[in-house]
């Protein structure tokens, strides 16, 4: 989405994960998505009078995970109670970090060569579940509602970056990349649709130049598709209320993904409305330099240098193929690729797959081994099959399993002998001689046209690089 000329977008973004540990943040009780409402819970995350917290430890080498991913600087930290009124939380606070976070002062690169800070990431509780029945499902209107407390005090990180990100395609860069490093510190499983992690935007615009506009939040997105729907439909809505003559509010707003719009939920509360004191029941939280070291230690790759291992094997990657890899990395595809190049195949053709029919098929992935994913790009790198006939076979592989060359037999895809190629070829040159003209004259572009008009009326069972080799034989 483009805004009227002259005016920028300016979007920073809240992002909470929910950890992998076992137990809750200040209790025993069982950290898992999907159990009967109300079996997850103790007097501890329910807040009950005498009940006293105590302190992950995992939970905090997790957090401390995700600070050292995002280059933050790992402090001394402290624990407050943020207090609000709402059914989510039995106690009306939730134990959140404020003004001494356990990461601060990071950044996150992204694979386009910018840069977004990261402000902050710090530890907090999460709230239960309302589920709201009757009229639209919000609170508004609803006939009851309902609580589900498992979710009470399961642990977070909320990540804060600084107000630099400038559209909503960068927007969505930016939570695709943080969402791969989490995965891969092991902090979390990514599962949007599990709402294990979810994204908030602050959306502003203003005049190129110009200082920070008022921001509206936009709160608990659960989709990378929705965050940049989101952000487009409510920049342009400021832009338009502020060229109206009216005046963009601070306020909090739910996004409705069948309507494609925005719409209040409620004005925008500061910091001190919610009360904040140290949380009594919990001491200072002090991680010493050996326990950092330890956890560094046992960090793995991060994406970033995973996609830069990879393009190592790519001599002279173009745009196409660095995007392609940037899928592959995302979708945790490199181990098929890898195998691939290792077993003799030509890796631009593994990586172009991979980002492409595996990527499609990841539903099914399950049932493609790396053994078949490797002969099946041998067999198109050698051109025993063509890139058509790869892809029908791959198909195969994903929805069904099995041996690569028994499908390819089974299908009829059987090579072209030079021969029956050859003929081809002089009947496409004969069919459409301005075209093969401009191709001796340099335009090698036309070698597509060729190419494409081979694979028609061969029904794919040419191979593209031996028409291109028959093409050069003619000129």
């Amino acid at each position: 989405m483009t805004l009227p000329e002259g005016w920028e977008l300016v979007v920073g973004m809240e992002v909470h994960t929910e950890l992998l540990t076992k137990s809750k943040l200040f209790c025993g009780c069982e950290n898992h998505f999907g159990s009967e409402p109300n079996t997850n819970i103790c007097p501890i995350c329910l807040g009950l009078p005498g009940s006293l917290p105590v302190l992950n430890k995992d939970a905090v080498e997790l957090a401390m995970r995700i600070g050292m991913a995002l280059n933050c600087t790992i402090a001394p930290s402290t624990f407050h109670r943020k207090n609000y009124f709402y059914p989510d939380q039995s106690k009306d606070y939730q134990i959140s970090q404020y003004d001494l976070p356990i990461n601060s002062n990071g950044y996150l690169n992204l694979p386009d060569g910018s840069q977004v800070t990261i402000e902050r990431a710090h530890m907090e509780e999460d709230t239960g579940k309302s589920t709201h029945l009757g009229g639209s499902g919000r609170l508004a209107g609803a006939d009851r509602s309902l609580v589900d407390y498992n979710r009470c005090g399961v642990p977070l990180v909320e990540i804060v970056s600084g107000p630099d990100i400038r559209s909503s395609e960068q927007a969505r860069a930016y939570a695709s990349e943080l969402r791969g490093i989490l995965i891969a510190t092991g902090a979390s499983d990514g599962r949007l649709e599990e709402g294990s992690m979810r994204f908030d935007a602050n959306v502003s615009v203003r005049k190129t130049g110009d200082p920070l506009g008022t921001r509206c939040e936009i709160k608990n997105l659960n989709s990378l598709r929705s965050l940049q729907r989101a952000i487009d439909y409510e920049a342009a809505r400021q832009v338009e209320l502020i060229l109206d003559g009216g005046t963009v509010r601070q306020e909090t707003r739910h996004w409705d993904e069948g309507l494609g719009e925005t719409s209040t939920l409620r004005v925008k509360e500061d910091a001190e409305d919610y009360r904040y004191f140290r949380e009594p029941d919990l001491t200072e939280l002090v991680p010493d330099q050996p326990w950092q070291d330890r956890v560094r230690a046992a960090l793995p790759p991060m994406p970033a240098a995973r996609r830069a291992k990879l393009l190592e094997r790519i001599p002279s990657a173009t745009k196409a193929q660095e995007d392609a890899v940037v899928v592959v990395i995302d979708l945790d595809l490199e181990h098929f690729v890898n195998a691939a190049a290792d077993g003799g195949a030509e890796i631009s053709i593994a990586v172009s797959r991979a980002a492409n029919e595996l990527a499609a098929g990841i539903d099914t992935l399950s049932n493609l081994t790396t053994d078949a994913f490797t002969q099946t790009v041998l067999m198109e790198s050698k051109g025993e099959l063509s890139a058509t006939q790869s892809k029908v076979v791959l198909g195969e592989l994903l929805a069904n399993g099995g041996d690569p060359k028994k499908i390819a037999a089974e299908k009829g895809f059987e090579q072209m002998s030079s021969d029956s190629l050859g003929a081809t070829i002089d009947e496409l040159i004969a069919k459409n001689p301005d075209e093969w003209q401009r191709y001796k004259d340099g335009d090698d572009k036309l070698s597509q046209f060729f190419v494409g008009q081979a694979m028609k009326v061969t029904q794919g069972k040419a191979n593209g690089k031996a028409v291109i080799a028959e093409l050069q034989l003619r000129k």
